[in-house]
């Protein structure tokens, strides 16, 4: 008897109420794929609701009679009325190890005909970014393989370099480019598609596989039939998962494209939630979303976790306005952009990257060393080439110096040309980009220089692979002679 009064004494005290109270709300109007909700009176910012029939929805306004909601997912079986309840759960999405390799939608769920991706890990979509103290300078590069910008504009780990450009005029290949050139760099990459045609990621991610970089690419695919909703979330998806790789401390690249896209998307769901606007429809904290997705991408210091995340923002421009409101938003978070000129583009000249107006603020604390000591004068005699070329058009007698810098810069334009999915090698850049300094390419043709150029690169790769491993480890007297007699060996055989 002592037993059972003890043991029930135990179950007494142990004993805790299983009272499920759930808070709900109701539908008070539904259309354009927001819904508008009464009750939920302790909802949270950003917090996953539930719709009759298993549609989700996220609380984005918090009003004090109603709850603005955003619907994820199918809308047509929402009506007035129905009821609604909290989930008590902030946006997330599963990540891990298997998202490597993969196309996933802004929830996460997988897009390919891969399976389930197998993790039991989830990163919410929005999170601090990391704080002054918790950075380090970016001085590590990037490569991106494209020479105009490894050159002039360069790249680091963890610095934020916009894309910038008419439709068009080749913004998605730099960054494919730079995707495919991280293969064998220790570099993850994710690649968000915002509100971009399906055939569109289909092919970008038919062009990854044949180079061998899905095996370390991540695409988020959120499609132009697909609503708001998705292209407003899936630039946080992206560096979610960037971010689940970088706490691993590994490096990541993020691309959006495009930023433009995310940003009508933003316009078009505040509008129906009744966001006031500001400049040009666009409500007032557009440059505060924009912000707050790019200052996630950082090189943290070893004390707060290491790794870094890069970020490569597209924006479209119109007529090459860069003076327009979205462009000069993203102009002045980033670290710099890569300016891409229609008129360029036409002329043949690809990548069709404008000296001018393409600027890096990182500079060369982001270059190897013999790529700064090669490249110092590109840049400056670039723009005395254009603007001396624009000149020469009216002028019919022209001076000898004045004759040398014009074709000096004629061959330069051509070195920096080079087609798409083809990014190089830094040390293969640097040996090309001296040669053309240095004047060993006076008496080629400029219309032979592409070939010149080639040739000259595979014999780099084949037969000099040493001196290409001495470039891109330093730049001294010792291989600057290296590169000296490489070119007259070369020069010899052609």
């Amino acid at each position: 008897m002592e037993t059972f009064i003890s043991e029930l004494k135990k179950k007494i005290s142990d004993f805790e109420p299983q009272i499920n109270i759930e808070e709900t709300g109701t539908v008070v109007s539904v259309g354009d794929g927001i819904a508008t909700i009464s009750g939920l009176r302790n909802v949270m910012a950003s917090e996953i609701v539930s719709f009759a029939g298993g549609v989700k929805g996220l609380a984005l306004n918090l009003d004090e009679d109603y709850v603005g909601v955003i619907i994820i997912g199918e809308a047509g079986s929402i009506k007035e009325g129905d009821e609604v309840k909290r989930t008590g759960q902030i946006l997330s999405i599963p990540v891990g190890e298997d998202i490597i390799g993969r196309i996933v939608n802004p929830l996460g769920q997988p897009l390919d005909a891969a399976g389930d991706i197998q993790t039991d890990t989830n990163c919410a979509l929005e999170r601090k970014a990391p704080g002054v103290m918790a950075r380090q300078p970016v001085n590590q590069p990037l490569q991106t393989g494209i020479k105009a910008i490894d050159a002039m504009t360069p790249i680091g780990r963890g610095q934020r370099q916009l894309i910038i450009g008419d439709r068009q005029t080749g913004k998605t290949t730099v960054a494919l480019d730079t995707i495919i050139n991280q293969k064998g760099q220790d570099v993850l990459c994710v690649y968000v598609a915002i509100g971009q045609k399906m055939s569109k990621v289909a092919r970008i991610a038919e062009e990854l596989r044949t180079a061998g970089a899905m095996e370390y690419t991540t695409i988020v695919a959120a499609g132009a039939s697909e609503g708001a909703a998705f292209s407003y979330l899936s630039p946080y998806t992206g560096v979610s998962i960037a971010e689940y790789f970088m706490d691993k401390k590994k490096d990541v690249l993020v691309v959006y494209d495009d930023l433009s896209k995310h940003a009508i998307a933003y316009r078009e769901i505040s509008l129906l939630l009744r966001r006031p606007p500001g400049r040009e429809a666009y409500p007032g904290d557009v440059f505060y979303i924009h912000s707050r997705l790019l200052e996630r991408s950082a090189r943290r210091n070893d004390e707060a976790g290491g790794g870094s995340i890069t970020a490569l923002p597209i924006i479209e421009t119109q007529a090459g306005d860069v003076s327009a409101y979205i462009p000069t938003n993203v102009i002045s978070i980033t670290d710099g952009q890569v300016y891409l000129e229609t008129g360029l583009f036409y002329k043949g000249v690809r990548p069709a990257i404008n000296v001018g107006l393409s600027v890096s603020r990182v500079g060369g604390a982001a270059q190897i060393k013999s790529m700064k000591k090669v490249a110092g004068k590109l840049k400056l005699q670039l723009a005395q080439f254009r603007e001396l070329e624009a000149f020469s058009q009216f002028a019919s007698d022209l001076d000898s110096e004045t004759k040398s810098i014009l074709e000096r810069g004629e061959r330069l334009v051509e070195i920096l040309k080079q087609p798409q999915y083809s990014p190089m090698r830094a040390g293969v850049q640097v040996a090309v980009i001296y040669a053309a300094n240095s004047g060993y390419l006076a008496n080629v043709p400029v219309s032979e220089v592409k070939e010149w150029e080639k040739k000259f690169a595979d014999f780099m790769k084949t037969s000099k692979s040493h001196v290409l491993d001495m470039i891109e480890k330093d730049w001294s007297d010792e291989v600057e002679g290296a590169v000296k007699d490489s070119i007259t060996e070369f020069q010899k055989m052609v």
